[in-house]
């Protein structure tokens, strides 16, 4: 062999090793495993990054801790990275999301039907569809609460006194906008009464509201059934009704639409990758939360939080998406907060 070709096999070989450490570095960076091109596994995720649009401890924050969990639990990835970044209902958040998490593979945000009304109401210019929508997870039932000691003892009762004077029912519930807020919306609209004229007292969190309603300071609340329910359950509020098609299993709460307020509605999470992900890393995506909902660990935590599981992914979710924004844009400018 000359000496030539022997220089040249070093180098090739020197070449080789470098490109083949950029690439691992490359996948490195963004949370991948570095296996053999075309390996079945070569965008195996190691380490996801989960994106949460609001503070800790609330339901999308919970989500994203309970996906992590699931998913840890399960083997399905080795790590996982929670970044929070609250305000507005996920206005603050989205623009950050869109702008510099753009193209990372491993990569997921956590919204939902709040973020929907959030971006509505404070006129965001970054919009929802700039997403990549990979997944619908769960949905969750709104209640309706009055304190212990008040008079109403169904929604028949509250109605009346709606219907006689919507200023003197107050509800209590999160923030303006958000599903609370257009589920008293709905139901004043469903029996004849002006929305814009609900007398709803926005609270930062599910705690405020809850002292507001045991202090007897509204004549109602409204929130997921989640954060009520030890109060209901300890005779400190009394649930009237919940805000799905059927009953919750276990829970003795009548329905609306069984008490004649003709309204539906659920409080629904997902999941959404950034823009400029690949169709291959989408897919990669919706596999991993498909298997995730699958799993025993995600369906415990499913039950241990009174979530309903709704898998919808890929385009059939951002059709659901579309749809429920042309809704809840409806119900937001009966309230008068959207033009």
């Amino acid at each position: 062999m000359s000496a030539f070709r022997r220089s040249f096999t070093r180098r090739d070989v020197l070449q080789t090793a470098l490109a083949g450490g950029v690439a691992a570095y490359a996948l490195g960076r963004f949370g991948l495993s570095p296996f053999s091109v075309g390996d079945a596994q070569a965008q195996a995720i190691d380490t996801l990054k989960l994106f949460v649009p609001a503070n800790p401890g609330g339901g999308w924050d919970q989500t994203a801790r309970s996906m992590e969990q699931a998913l840890k639990a399960a083997g399905m990835i080795k790590a996982a990275q929670v970044t929070n970044k609250g305000g507005a209902g996920g206005a603050v958040g989205l623009p950050e999301f869109v702008n510099q998490w753009k193209g990372q593979p491993n990569a997921l945000m956590i919204g939902g039907m709040v973020m929907v009304g959030a971006l509505l109401t404070n006129k965001s210019p970054v919009k929802l569809t700039q997403t990549v929508p990979i997944a619908k997870l769960t949905e969750e039932q709104e209640v309706v609460v009055v304190p212990a000691a008040s008079p109403h003892k169904d929604m028949k009762s509250l109605v009346a006194a709606l219907k006689a004077d919507p200023g003197k029912v107050s509800f209590a519930g999160g923030s303006a906008g958000g599903t609370d807020h257009i589920l008293a919306g709905l139901i004043a609209k469903s029996v004849g009464v002006d929305a814009k004229k609900v007398a709803y007292v926005a609270y930062a969190g599910g705690g405020p509201a809850s002292a507001a309603i045991l202090g007897n300071q509204v004549a109602a609340g409204i929130s997921g059934w989640g954060e009520f329910a030890e109060q209901v359950k300890a005779g400190k509020m009394r649930a009237l009704a919940v805000s799905g098609a059927s009953r919750i299993p276990g829970v003795n709460v009548p329905t609306l639409k069984e008490q004649g307020v003709a309204v539906e509605l659920v409080n629904w999470r997902g999941v959404f990758a950034p823009p400029g992900v690949s169709d291959k890393d989408k897919k990669a995506m919706i596999d991993l939360v498909t298997k995730m909902a699958a799993t025993k660990e995600w369906k415990d935590i499913l039950q241990k939080r009174d979530w309903a599981g709704s898998l919808v992914t890929g385009d059939a979710y951002a059709k659901y998406i579309a749809a429920e924004t042309t809704r809840i844009e409806a119900v937001l400018k009966d309230l008068g907060l959207a033009s």
